[in-house]
């Protein structure tokens, strides 16, 4: 599965989109009950250490979306940061079904 990336602020290299769906797809393999993915990296102004955020939102059908938004010196640490808290969420959403 593919997740629908966006880019507030800068333009979005390939390389970072490649990376992106790989990550994802990783999630969606361990979490079948996903539906849809929305990334959205925000590049925050002023330049400054830590000013990359990834926000995550999941769709998984018969529940709320679920989300987490963390800020990096990257874009893939603050994805990789932001996957990792939805972890525990997934587990306590698939424990509830």
């Amino acid at each position: 599965m593919d997740a629908k990336i966006k880019a507030i602020h800068f333009d979005i290299a390939e390389k970072l989109v490649a990376f992106t769906n790989k990550k994802v797809n990783k999630l969606t393999r361990r979490f079948e009950a996903i539906s849809d993915v929305n990334v959205n990296y925000t590049l925050v102004k002023p330049e400054s250490a830590n000013n990359k955020e990834a926000a995550v939102e999941l769709s998984i059908p018969g529940s709320a979306p679920l989300f987490a938004s963390k800020t990096a010196d990257s874009f893939e640490e603050a994805l990789d940061n932001a996957l990792a808290a939805l972890e525990p969420q997934l587990e306590k959403n698939k424990e509830r079904k």
